[in-house]
């Protein structure tokens, strides 16, 4: 062969690689088009998605059982490849892909035996509405990309304020489309919101006075000084939301500077220890950035007495701010909401959509007595966020958010008064239920009395049923009960048919305090019946019987 042949040869073999990559990249290029493209065959092919889409929902809904019995070691393995895929996969392969390796072993947050978290059922009005607010693409933080969706959700807003603060008719017309007005923020959760009121509290405390420009400009250490203080602190119970230790970092205080303050033998702070930890900030020369009180504490549901605190944080000129994440929505019922008495009177209020309101996960809320509070955390930027607009991410943590408030809107509509105090009313009622049989059954032990619709408890093992009836048990005693509870737990989270989740808390007995492993129901889904109550509580009464089993044994092959 001349080389003039191979030289052709090669020529050829060249062209084709190169057509080959352009019909490649031409086959890429389409393909990638098309999924952004609005045609009649992506609504076919959509429609095709949705019909594949919708079995996997209803299948997964339809799950009594919380969870699969797979190993977490196993299902991590099916997760360790970091290659990205070069071609775009094909749909229904990747349908099945998530159908049996994500899908089939998601927990069940919706199973009427699943009570163990803040997480529930959703209404069935949510998922249209979240491919709706998908499909806009809204970024709501900004007029520009959010238009109408600015003041709907200032107005969904401002029907939970109203809820809350019960201000006049006037108030309402002057402030809730009023762009220098900011009623409340929804944001991601309870986490930022109760990071951003103290973030509002301590702006305002510490802000611009007779030429000092105040902490946001000049910092948190000018700030304390130019004031005349030696350091700021944050005070609320022991029993504070963890997020709190975040902002704490956040803000400048360090986790040193948030003091809590002992609770009660009924979860509520000490109100002496209260007053005498500000008295002694006081007498520090401490600021006080902001008191809180837990409407619904994360362990247990208890509220703490929010009108003396309310009293306490007026006497002492200090904001004063309620984590009403859990507890929030007894506002709706006439039957409970005056556990939350003294509510009205807190500068700002966190409650969080996706707990007792029955909305999708990424929905908490800020509320702020005063409307021009957050002015105090205003930002602004050339190209977005201008003063004087109505942007609602001024004033805000996030740069970027979605339409969110399409869910809370449609829940105060579709839900609306009576539908959420009938939901508050039989959570509550429910857990009455679970609470007295507990008291019935001598295989366990409730820790404390239910407030609403949390409780603690714990299953005492039979050589222990004795002594905790004559409240007798030793240290040594109550330790062996939480190793057991623990065990209990996490056999029932992997058996996966019911759950319940576990805390620590702190009992007395013999005059001493113990620390002890308690186990923990959250009775938040309307789906769940007392047979599902009494299912969990026989699912236990059958793994307990395995562990003690399982005990025997290894103390008959010990000796043996």
């Amino acid at each position: 062969m001349t080389s003039l042949s191979k030289r052709q040869q090669e020529m050829t073999k060249q062209n084709y690689i190169a057509e080959t990559e352009q019909t490649l990249q031409y086959t890429i290029a389409e393909k990638v088009t098309q999924l952004f493209t609005p045609s009649s065959h992506s609504v076919s092919v959509e429609s095709e998605m949705d019909l594949e889409i919708n079995t996997l929902v209803d299948d997964f809904l339809g799950a009594t059982n919380t969870n699969t019995d797979v190993d977490l070691n196993a299902l991590v393995s099916k997760f360790t490849d970091s290659k990205v895929p070069v071609e775009p996969y094909n749909f229904d392969s990747y349908v099945e892909y998530l159908a049996n390796n994500v899908v089939a072993h998601s927990i069940r947050t919706s199973s009427p035996r699943f009570i163990g978290h803040m997480t529930s059922a959703l209404p069935y009005f949510v998922r249209p509405l979240a491919k709706l607010m998908t499909a806009m693409n809204q970024n709501v933080v900004k007029m520009e990309t959010a238009k109408v969706l600015s003041p709907y959700e200032r107005q969904a807003l401002a029907m939970m304020h109203r809820l809350i603060y019960n201000f006049s008719d006037d108030f309402y017309t002057q402030h809730i489309q009023n762009s220098q007005s900011t009623l409340g923020i929804l944001v991601s959760g309870g986490t930022a919101a109760n990071i951003i009121a103290l973030w509002c509290a301590r702006n305002a405390s510490l802000g611009p006075k007779d030429g000092f420009a105040g902490v946001e400009k000049e910092g948190l250490a000018a700030a304390l000084d130019y004031y005349g203080y030696k350091g700021a602190v944050v005070i609320g119970s022991d029993l504070m939301h963890y997020s709190f230790d975040k902002a704490a970092d956040l803000l400048g205080i360090g986790m040193h500077g948030l003091i809590k303050v002992p609770t009660n033998c009924n979860n509520e702070v000490d109100l002496q220890a209260l007053r005498q930890a500000v008295a002694d900030c006081r007498a520090q020369n401490l600021h006080i950035i902001a008191i809180v009180g837990v409407a619904g504490t994360t362990d247990s549901g208890n509220v703490d007495p929010l009108v003396v605190i309310a009293d306490i944080a007026q006497a002492a000129n200090v904001h004063f701010h309620v984590d009403a994440a859990w507890g929030g929505p007894l506002i709706f019922s006439e039957q409970h909401r005056h556990k939350l008495a003294g509510i009205e009177r807190a500068d700002s209020v966190t409650i969080d959509g996706h707990k007792q309101l029955y909305l999708p996960m990424g929905i908490g809320m800020l509320f702020l007595r005063e409307p021009q509070l957050a002015a105090s955390i205003e930002k602004s930027a050339s190209y977005t966020m201008r003063k004087g607009s109505f942007d609602l991410g001024k004033r805000a943590l996030e740069g970027s958010r979605p339409g969110m408030a399409l869910f809370l809107h449609a829940g105060l509509n579709l839900i609306g008064l009576k539908g959420y105090e009938f939901l508050i009313d039989e959570g509550i009622r429910k857990t009455q239920y679970m609470a007295a049989r507990i008291c019935a059954m001598p295989e366990f032990e409730l820790l404390a009395k239910p407030e609403m619709n949390l409780l603690i408890y714990r299953y005492i093992p039979e050589p222990f049923r004795g002594l905790v009836a004559k409240n007798q048990l030793t240290e040594a005693d109550n330790q062996q009960i939480n190793q057991f509870n623990q065990r209990l737990q996490k056999m029932q989270r992997q058996a996966g048919r019911t759950f319940i989740s576990r805390t620590t808390k702190t009992i007395t007995c013999l005059g001493e305090k113990f620390s002890i492993t308690a186990l923990r129901a959250v009775l938040a889904n309307p789906l769940t019946t007392q047979d599902d109550i009494d299912a969990v509580l026989n699912d236990q009464i059958q793994i307990a019987s395995e562990l003690s089993m399982s005990n025997s044994l290894e103390t008959a092959e010990n000796v043996a």
